[in-house]
């Protein structure tokens, strides 16, 4: 009985440690490969930086420069990149002007 029980306890945490948060993250993926559309930027998984022109059922039209569009998987798609107002928003050094640097530790 005692080996039976420890074979299963493994098994717990092996699935509690390992398959949970990659179903957690694929389900993330999968929500934001369904939420995209055209106006957003988004990193592919090559690295490509892009902003979406046209979706399609399974294909997205990304403008990688000004005139070059590649045609991409949706699935392809990484990560959607934020606008910078909403980047702007977690910044937290607001109080200080733009033109000033940030003060030491020292406050020189």
């Amino acid at each position: 009985m005692g080996p039976l029980l420890a074979l299963l306890i493994t098994f717990g945490l092996m699935w509690v440690l390992l398959i949970l948060p990659q179903q957690r993250r694929m389900k993330q993926h999968q929500a934001v490969v369904a939420s995209l559309r055209a106006g957003d930027e988004v990193v592919t998984a090559g690295g490509v930086y892009g902003t979406i022109t046209s979706v399609d059922e399974e294909t997205l039209a990304v403008e990688v420069a000004p005139g070059v569009v590649l045609r991409v998987l949706r699935s392809a798609v990484s990560q959607r990149i934020a606008p910078l107002e909403e980047m702007d928003d977690d910044d937290e050094d607001d109080d200080v002007p733009a033109d000033e640097p940030p003060a030491d530790k020292d406050g020189f």
